[in-house]
């Protein structure tokens, strides 16, 4: 599971994803501050059964009226 955010990462079929989805999702979540976890509940006997992914964002982010940047 620790490879589940890289870009290109994939459990598919060839042709079947790219791989982009889950890397673009934790990119977005991280410039709003944010954090995203992820917890499968695969058994090795009886394959996937579940996962769950938890988005964690600040409830208030002001942006620096001299820069780009937010401030969190």
């Amino acid at each position: 599971m620790n490879r589940v955010f890289e870009p290109f990462f994939t459990t598919k079929q060839l042709g079947k994803g790219t791989g982009l989805g889950l890397a673009v999702t934790y990119g977005i979540v991280k410039m709003h501050s944010g954090d995203i976890k992820v917890d499968s509940n695969a058994d090795l006997a009886e394959g996937p059964t579940g996962t769950t992914f938890t988005v964690t964002l600040p409830r208030h982010a002001s942006r620096d009226a001299n820069s780009n940047q937010f401030i969190s």
